[in-house]
């Protein structure tokens, strides 16, 4: 009897869970369509829909990337629906990229973080609708084109940055935004590739900060106090080096530490100029936000489109702020 109750529970609770969903997906699908509608409620209905998935709302880098794309609907006949998590979730992500599946957008333009997404893209693409990889890419998906800066590359470029202005010697801790996501595992990669054919570099501790300032600087706090000899800083996302000059201020050592961040955000330039981080290394959001939706609009025309286009990274000194 007592194992006939739990069977009933068990199958009860698994019902109001797939209701759950159905419904969940039913409003955000409502949502999208609204959207649609309210966008092409105007004398002339835009004669294409497109999708860009970022991967977070709240944060400057994924704002400029929709301020790109959303720029052009001024200039072509189309609607960009820009839409993400507030804070980096994948699973959030796929669940909008369903959506905009579902929804049958023209095209749909999407962060692929991870291997989850490659069946959910192919899924699209064998619907009809041509995707774009954006920021992220999924090489091995049926998506048409990537756009966006090459990670490999940029980790190098911050790892060439490091050998110069340490003269090769130095002990490093590297706080990264995801062990997950691959850019941020490429721009590992890549920074690691340079940095361990010298003799006089110890990378000595690796962490990851979940894309977030709060935990960069905890991560940053623990990583400095468990290696006291750590005389450089290396960190993946925007947020990982306000993080880090935290941690480093917090215990007194940041006058001692050379630290390189990513991307040229406003908080970041204010590090640079302050000399409190020593390198940025500088993408093109907006760039990579306009050019996808002119990529887009060519397979809409049946142009033909290059498998890869690479946005410039760039080593950002205080001296080129200043000029």
């Amino acid at each position: 009897m007592r194992n006939s109750k739990l069977m009933n529970i068990i199958l009860i609770s698994c019902f109001v869970i797939a209701v759950s969903f159905s419904i969940y997906f039913y409003i955000q699908s409502k949502a999208f369509q609204s959207k649609i509608t309210d966008a092409t409620s105007k004398e002339q209905v835009p004669t294409y829909h497109f999708a860009l998935i970022g991967e977070e709302m709240d944060h400057d880098y994924w704002r400029l990337v929709g301020e790109g794309a959303k720029d052009m609907e001024e200039k072509y006949d189309v609607f960009i629906e820009y839409e993400g998590p507030r804070r980096s979730n994948p699973e959030e992500q796929l669940k909008l990229l369903d959506i905009a599946m579902k929804s049958k957008v023209d095209g749909i333009i999407v962060q692929a973080l991870n291997d989850e997404f490659l069946p959910v893209i192919n899924q699209a693409v064998d619907q009809g609708i041509p995707v774009i990889t954006i920021d992220t890419d999924a090489p091995e998906s049926k998506r048409s084109t990537y756009i966006g800066t090459d990670n490999y590359e940029a980790g190098k470029l911050a790892g060439e940055a490091l050998l110069k202005d340490t003269n090769s010697e130095a002990t490093v801790g590297i706080i990264t935004g995801s062990f997950e996501n691959a850019h941020h595992q490429l721009r590992v990669e890549g920074f690691r590739d340079v940095v361990e054919q010298e003799p006089g570099i110890d990378i000595v501790a690796i962490e990851e900060s979940n894309i977030t300032r709060v935990v960069a600087e905890e991560k940053t706090h623990n990583m400095l106090s468990d290696y006291p000899d750590i005389t450089a800083l290396y960190g993946t996302s925007a947020l990982d080096g306000i993080g880090m000059v935290a941690a480093a201020e917090s215990l007194g050592v940041e006058e001692s530490l050379y630290m390189i961040a990513f991307d040229v955000l406003p908080a970041n330039i204010a590090l640079l100029k302050e000399e409190r981080v020593d390198v940025l290394i500088g993408q093109k959001p907006y760039e990579m936000g306009n050019r996808s939706v002119e990529l887009m609009l060519d397979l809409m025309n049946n142009q033909e489109v290059q498998e890869v286009y690479h946005t410039n990274a760039s080593v950002v000194r205080k001296e080129d702020i200043d000029d």
